[in-house]
C-alpha cells in the first residue's frame, strides 16, 4: 500500500477551499508528512489519516506556509500519549527551527523531536524504501524529495520449479526469499526459478520551485510527480520573480521525465475556486495531469501487478 493524501494544496495564502501545503504519504503503515502548514493536524483529522504512526516530517523549505503546523501537531501528539521520537528533516537551518519551536512553546512532550539537515543527494533510508533529497530553485534554501521503494523480488516461475521437481510448499517460499534449497540431492538456486528484480514505486515532490533539470532527472520514470504550479502562463513573469512554476512549466517537466502521473499543487489563491485554466494548459502538454484538491487521496499501484 502506497497512499498519498493531499492535506493542503494552497499557495502562500489559505483560502476557504484550500489549506496551505501538506502532503501525507502512508507506505505500508509508515507515515511520512511532507511540509506541515498551519492547520495540518485538523486536515489529518478531517481525512481520518490518524497521526500517531507519523515518524517523519520532511520540510521542503522554511517559509511560514510550510512549517507553522508543526508546534500544534507535536502538542496534539503529546496529549495523545506519544512516546516514540519523531524526526523533522529539511534543508539548512532546520535544526535551528526545531530549537526555536522548543523555546517559544510550553511543550508537554514525553517524546524526543530530532532534526536532520540534508543537502541535495543525501539519502535517508527506512524500512523498504528511502527518501532522496533533490536540488530545487526557490527564493530561500530548499529541497525536493524522491520517495523510492527498494527493488522487489522477481516473479516466481512455477513451471520452472515444477520442471526441477520442486514440490509446492515451503521450498517455494525459500527460493522466493533468496535461499538455496536441495531436492533429491540436487542443489537449486533462486535464480533458476526467479525472474529479474523489479523496481519499486517512486513519488517525487518538488515543494516550491522554478522548473529545474535536477527535478526532471530525479523524476525520470517516476510513478507520480507532485509539482509546484502556482500560476498560469499569463503570469509567467511573476512566477519567475517569486521562484514558482506555471502549469505549462510543470507539465513540460512531467513530459520530459515521462512520469506516470502529474499532480499540480501549491495553487495560487487567484485560482482557488476555478483551476480549469491551470488544468487546460498543463493537459495540452501532458495529458496525465490532475490538479490537487484538499483531502484528495491517490493510491499508487505497482506497474506490473
Amino acid at each position: 500500500m502506497l497512499n498519498v493524501t493531499f492535506l493542503g494544496t494552497a499557495g502562500s495564502l489559505p483560502t476557504p477551499e484550500r489549506n496551505p501545503s501538506a502532503i501525507l504519504i502512508n507506505r505500508e503503515g509508515e507515515m511520512m508528512l511532507f511540509d506541515c502548514a498551519e492547520g495540518t493536524q485538523r486536515q489529518m483529522m478531517r481525512a481520518r489519516t490518524g497521526m500517531m504512526r507519523l515518524n517523519y516530517i520532511f520540510l521542503t523549505h522554511l517559509h511560514a506556509d510550510h512549517i507553522l503546523g508543526i508546534p500544534g501537531l507535536l502538542e496534539t501528539l503529546a496529549f495523545q500519549g506519544r512516546k516514540n521520537p519523531i524526526t523533522v528533516v529539511g534543508p539548512i537551518h532546520t535544526m535551528h527551527l526545531v530549537e526555536c519551536f522548543k523555546s517559544v512553546c510550553y511543550f508537554s512532550r514525553n517524546f524526543d523531536v530530532q532534526a536532520i539537515e540534508l543537502v541535495p543527494g543525501d539519502v535517508l533510508k527506512m524500512k523498504g524504501c528511502q527518501v532522496r533529497a533533490i536540488s530545487t530553485t526557490h527564493s530561500v534554501p530548499s529541497l525536493g524529495y524522491s520517495l523510492e521503494e527498494d527493488m522487489r523480488l522477481g516473479r516466481f516461475n512455477r513451471d520452472a520449479a515444477n520442471s526441477l521437481g520442486i514440490p509446492p510448499g515451503p521450498l517455494f517460499g525459500k527460493l522466493q526469499h533468496g535461499q538455496e534449497i536441495e531436492v533429491n540431492g540436487k542443489k537449486i538456486e533462486p535464480h533458476q526459478v526467479m525472474g529479474p528484480a523489479r523496481p519499486g514505486r517512486r513519488v517525487v515532490y518538488t515543494g516550491d520551485t522554478r522548473p529545474c533539470k535536477s527535478v526532471q532527472l530525479a523524476s525520470m520514470g517516476a510513478d507520480l510527480l507532485i509539482h509546484d504550479c502556482a500560476l498560469a502562463s499569463d503570469m509567467a513573469d511573476w512566477a519567475k520573480e517569486t521562484k514558482h512554476s506555471t502549469a505549462v512549466e510543470a507539465a513540460e517537466i512531467a513530459k520530459n521525465a515521462d512520469v506516470g502521473q502529474l499532480v499540480l499543487t501549491h495553487i495560487s489563491s487567484r485560482y482557488s475556486e476555478d483551476t480549469s485554466q491551470l488544468l487546460k494548459e498543463a493537459k495540452s502538454i501532458f495529458e496525465r495531469t490532475i490538479v490537487a484538491e484538499d483531502l484528495m487521496s491517490l493510491e499508487i499501484h505497482l506497474k506490473d501487478e
